[in-house]
């Protein structure tokens, strides 16, 4: 965003398709190639694919590049994927893995620019403008939520209130007293925070608060109304991924309410089969695959998300495409309370408590609208019921530091856990 063009959703390329289409082609045909000279795993793959940087001619091109997916990154940690010198690189954000190892990702300070304002054109397609105060209760750190969200506040000229998560008293007494004008945290956790303001004798629709952007976690439409009739505010999804950039990719606008709309100047998308591979129609539901365009340190060649949805025609914005509102995803993935986390986590710290055995499900069950889940683990049989009790509270504990989320873990006697001879079904989803 420049002094000339203030006004994110303004940009040109957003308005003309056949501007659109030329740009992303010449962003494509540098981002492959620069992925293919500088990143090692990428000209592997390209080779082994036998299609050459010069081989793309046309966007339709893209889709005989190979996927990347997280066991790629997982192969290359920490540093294997990066495109530039670690000179070049300002900063470093990670999210969790299903190994402990983490999926890093990195920034150049051109990088930062662009997601600093994507993010604050997805903001402006919010409603927030500049002057108002953001109230940013996104988890800062390596979690790219907080900080991610926290530059396109400043990008777009507004005034951001750097809370982070958690302390929801806090968050009542700052809301309270700092009279925000919008609030950026998951879907779940403002309506934590609308049942701590009514404990304190706080009416929810009588806050400074006008507009919500939420994300981190998919949520439905049934919970944007219950929000929005809560607090009396408007709700709006944002999208997005660390692998790919952060939140940002994608946005909705507060016009419409009608899906994400897809930043198409810095990200290629598709939706694949998921068994097959194979590119299935806009419309129809598919795994969604982005293809960066402008990333420097980290580019992402047909990165498979697992996200289950449907590319759809723009609205607010014609030229590029929205996707339809993500509820689910195609393999193991938990994401709990905005927290990403897969039962090959859970199992690692309970190979670590003798007292516990890997006999054990996840129980997801949704209680007051917020999402819980219960570990229910069987007892060592030849251990005393006392140090297995207190081998569950050593878990719980090491789910909270590790994983970063509150799990209720609850002792079982040894065989009371269905068995499966195939492929062990850890995770029952009763929501």
């Amino acid at each position: 965003m420049t002094a000339e063009n203030p006004i994110p959703g303004e940009e040109p390329e957003l308005h003309s398709v056949q501007a659109l289409r030329a740009l992303q082609l010449d962003r494509l045909q540098w981002t492959v190639r620069h992925a293919y000279e500088n990143v090692p795993l990428y000209r592997r793959k390209f080779d082994e694919a036998g299609v050459d940087p010069g081989d793309i001619r046309s966007l339709d091109d893209v889709r005989r590049l190979p996927f990347t997916t997280k066991a790629d990154l997982r192969e290359t940690y920490p540093f294997g994927m990066f495109a530039v010198p670690m000179a070049d690189v300002r900063r470093i954000h990670a999210s969790s893995g299903t190994t402990g190892r983490p999926t890093v990702v990195g920034y150049t300070q051109t990088d930062l620019d662009n997601w600093g304002d994507l993010v604050a054109r997805s903001l402006h397609a919010a409603g927030i403008r500049a002057g108002m105060k953001v109230h940013n209760a996104y988890g800062y750190g390596l979690f790219t939520g907080g900080l991610g969200a926290h530059t396109g506040v400043e990008r777009l000229g507004a005034t951001v209130i750097p809370v982070s998560g958690g302390q929801t008293a806090r968050q009542v007494q700052l809301i309270t007293d700092f009279e925000p004008d919008a609030i950026l945290c998951t879907p779940s956790y403002l309506l934590t925070i609308a049942d701590a303001l009514e404990q304190a004798g706080i009416d929810p629709t009588s806050t400074s608060l006008k507009v919500a952007v939420l994300g981190a976690e998919p949520w439905t439409n049934e919970m944007r109304a219950e929000i929005e009739r809560r607090l009396a505010i408007d709700a709006v999804d944002i999208y997005g991924l660390s692998e790919v950039m952060g939140p940002g990719v994608a946005s909705e606008s507060v016009q419409t309410k009608d899906g994400p709309h897809i930043w198409e100047d810095h990200f290629l998308p598709e939706t694949i089969d998921g068994e097959t591979g194979e590119t299935v129609p806009d419309g129809e539901l598919g795994e969604l695959v982005f293809t960066s365009l402008t990333k420097q340190a980290f580019p992402v060649i047909r990165y498979r998300t697992r996200d289950l949805t449907r590319l759809l025609p723009g609205s607010t914005y014609p030229a590029v495409r929205r996707i339809e509102k993500i509820t689910g995803r195609d393999d193991d993935m938990v994401i709990l309370r905005g927290v990403n986390l897969f039962p090959t986590q859970i199992e690692e710290l309970v190979m670590g408590i003798e007292a516990l055995t890997p006999h054990f499900i996840l129980e997801l069950r949704r209680e007051s609208r917020l999402d819980t889940m219960t570990v229910r683990i069987e007892r060592h049989p030849s251990l005393g019921i006392d140090e297995c009790r207190a081998a569950t509270v050593v878990l719980q504990q090491r789910i909270k530091q590790h994983i970063g989320t509150t799990v209720e873990v609850v002792l079982e006697e040894p065989g009371a856990l269905p068995r499966s001879e195939g492929k062990y079904k850890r995770v029952y989803d009763l929501r």
